[in-house]
């Protein structure tokens, strides 16, 4: 299982009896938050630090640990920032300050200069902010008694967007063809990328798919086809075209377990072998957590991967989605949000239906796909792009309505509201580079955009109105 390190500091003016005291509570502080967030990750107790090559030692165990996904630090007495240089100057692990105290209040009648000299994390904790500061160390900080709800809270946000940060650095993606012809914002430096989040993306031929599809086994496509109708409703008699997609997706699973692939892309625009466009295949995938960005946006199928992974334990949806066209009735707007096939059953409100539909695109076969309705409720729309200087995160917030009666329009439908306003927020988008494929996400928040993204040290945009004082 996935953890976060803990660890206390101090220093050795205090004596033994001191820093045994220490070291006990940073025991208990641990033991009780670890079960608290232990559905996410394990939180493990490891030191009282009391120099600096403590400090380093505990630096690089957390650095070499594949299992280690951040550290939390806590200085339960005054403990000199100096000796904290040499190891945070190595860590390469997201990093959470706690400020809290071992006591919720002051013993007023009973305080003397012992308690006080045990019990001074209101002065610890600033000598070790100011040297965070100073070396520039990005980081979460939480202050709050340790069991209050709203700390608990805080520290599980850290831990999920830790464990995406983690699962981010160790991401393959396979990108089936290259970018749609002609196509800008879906393009990317994968290069940079991987220098940035780790993601390695990859080209894989077309073919390499096919091979696979025509080795596909009457048993396996059975199997398939029996898992989909667990999970869908079967509204169509084309049997044939729904087998079809089975047999991509078990070629997909076995290329995905090969090749170790968390994300991959393809492309209308480079089927050579393949008699539909993947829709079923692709959804049933995205379902399962893995990430996808069609006409080869591999910035979109490794960013939706990522935040699937940070909302794995919440419930909702989260998951890729296009915007495609408006309602603008004056004061009332609405933007409804699809793909021709491509839309994860993540974001459905209803039990998804297996249907067959001609597509005007692509050439070839009419392709089965999920048709349903979105997912409802506050939620955000978040997007990437590459300013080849740096790479940007767009993120602002949204409201997910019931979508409205379509009865022509086979594909996936989530329909929202832009907040604070259609204008505002249409704007907003536009004027900072916003692309047309994104994220949306109803369990996730801007405060989650905006800790990885200062994690991860990348430009981040949300709508104005919405920034917090």
């Amino acid at each position: 299982m996935k953890k976060l390190l803990f660890a206390v500091g101090c220093q050795d003016l205090y004596g033994e009896e001191v820093i045994k005291k220490v070291t006990d509570d940073g025991k208990r502080i641990g033991a009780f938050l670890d079960g608290r967030i232990k559905d996410v990750v394990s939180i493990e107790f490891r030191s009282t630090i009391l120099s600096s090559d403590q400090v380093v030692r505990l630096m690089n165990e957390a650095n070499a640990d594949e299992d280690c996904v951040g550290l939390i630090l806590w200085m339960h007495t005054f403990s000199p920032a100096k000796m904290w240089i040499k190891g945070l100057q190595i860590l390469h692990k997201p990093l959470l300050h706690l400020h809290t105290q071992s006591n919720e209040r002051i013993p007023y009648s009973d305080i003397d200069m012992d308690f006080m000299n045990l019990n001074q994390s209101a002065h610890g904790d600033r000598e070790f902010a100011f040297i965070l500061k100073r070396l520039g160390i990005k980081h979460k900080t939480v202050c709050g008694f340790y069991q209050h709800e709203s700390v608990v809270s805080e520290i599980r946000e850290f831990a999920e967007v830790a464990l995406a940060i983690d699962y981010s650095k160790n991401l393959n993606a396979a990108c089936f063809g290259n970018n749609m012809r002609e196509v800008a914002v879906t393009d990317g430096d994968r290069v940079q990328s991987q220098i940035d989040f780790g993601w390695e993306a990859n080209y894989y031929g077309i073919g390499d798919l096919v091979d696979l599809i025509s080795q596909t086994t009457e048993s396996e496509t059975d199997a398939k086809l029996k898992e989909y109708s667990l999970k869908y409703q079967f509204s169509t008699d084309r049997l044939e075209s729904v087998r079809e997609q089975a047999k991509y997706d078990v070629a997909l699973h076995k290329f995905i377990k090969k090749n170790h692939i968390s994300a991959f892309t393809d492309t209308f625009q480079d089927l050579h072998g393949l008699r539909q466009l993947p829709g079923l295949a692709v959804q049933n995938l995205m379902g399962e957590g893995i990430g996808f960005g069609p006409e080869g946006d591999y910035k979109t199928a490794c960013l939706s991967a990522v935040l699937m992974k940070m909302s794995e334990k919440r419930d909702g949806g989260t998951g890729f989605i296009e915007d495609y066209t408006y309602d603008l009735t004056q004061n009332q707007e609405l933007e409804l949000g699809s793909h021709m096939l491509e839309v994860s059953p993540k974001l459905a409100s209803d039990k998804p239906r297996i249907e067959v539909h001609p597509l005007s695109i692509g050439g070839k076969e009419a392709p089965a796909r999920l048709v349903f309705n979105g997912i409802q409720g506050k939620g955000i729309q978040v997007t990437m792009i590459d300013l080849g200087s740096s790479f940007r995160l767009i993120a602002m917030e949204i409201e997910l309505i019931k979508a409205k009666d379509m009865p022509k329009l086979p594909v996936a439908r989530l329909m929202w509201k832009i907040l604070p306003s259609f204008r505002e927020g249409t704007e907003f988008w536009l004027e900072n580079g916003g692309g047309h494929h994104s994220v949306i996400s109803n369990c996730l928040t801007l405060d989650d955009i905006r800790l990885f993204a200062k994690l991860t040290n990348t430009d981040l945009v949300v709508l104005p109105s919405n920034l917090k004082n």
